[in-house]
């Protein structure tokens, strides 16, 4: 698995950076919109070429979910002050699925919103600590990441109450548990997912990607 980041967008036009099928895409947008959509494309080409796939449009499908080319799996994200991409071989990894936050404090309501009682319960406690870090956000992260991951395999959205997220704050690493029936994907149950966590300048980063097979090193949390 590779990845690419970018801290700023350049300052060319969006379409200037674009397929002519992308800006299309992409056309009635705001400008920062625009913006941001154009930046973490060059992310994905730039992870992709260290892969030897050519550049090539990488269009949103349903759900906004990125179409990568054939054989590839991969991950968008994007946040204020940050855009990054993460790619691998599809025998490598079933899917990936990776997610930039801010390390603020999620809006009240929203935590009850995207939280089982059990994971609200463990964001209050640690929420009362000194750590520095926004538990509610990476909670938040966390579900998404998954959720990346779930949706192109599996064709089902996935509801913030169908994954119960347990984190371990000193390993920076999390464990997801499918609430739902989930399917078994060239032999690997996706009803439990492993991922990794960090916070760093300002940013909170949560990755997952299951191995393509079993005892591969991606399974580990990507």
């Amino acid at each position: 698995m590779t990845a690419a980041e970018a801290f700023t967008d350049p300052p060319e036009p969006p379409a200037e950076r674009l397929y002519p099928e992308e800006a299309q895409a992409v056309a009635r947008a705001v400008p920062h919109r625009q913006a941001e959509f154009a930046t973490v494309r060059q992310c994905a080409r730039r992870a992709l070429g260290t892969l030897g796939v050519e550049p090539a449009p990488l269009l949103p499908g349903r759900r906004g979910a990125p179409q990568w080319p054939a054989g590839i799996v991969g991950s968008m994200t994007h946040c204020a002050g940050y855009r990054a991409a993460a790619v691998a071989r599809r025998g490598d990894v079933l899917g990936i699925g990776i997610d930039a936050e801010p390390n603020e404090p999620l809006k009240d309501g929203l935590l009850e919103a995207i939280g089982l009682p059990e994971e609200q319960e463990q964001v209050r406690a640690r929420m009362r600590g000194t750590s520095g870090i926004c538990w509610d956000r990476l909670l938040f992260s966390a579900k998404e990441s998954v959720f990346k991951v779930w949706y192109p395999l599996t064709a089902r959205e996935l509801d913030f109450d169908e994954a119960r997220i347990d984190v371990d704050p000193a390993k920076g690493t999390f464990t997801a548990r499918i609430l739902v029936p989930a399917p078994t994907v060239d032999g690997i149950s996706l009803a439990h997912m492993n991922g990794r966590w960090l916070c760093r300048s300002g940013l909170l980063v949560t990755a997952v990607a299951p191995a393509a097979r079993a005892g591969g090193r991606a399974g580990d949390g990507g």
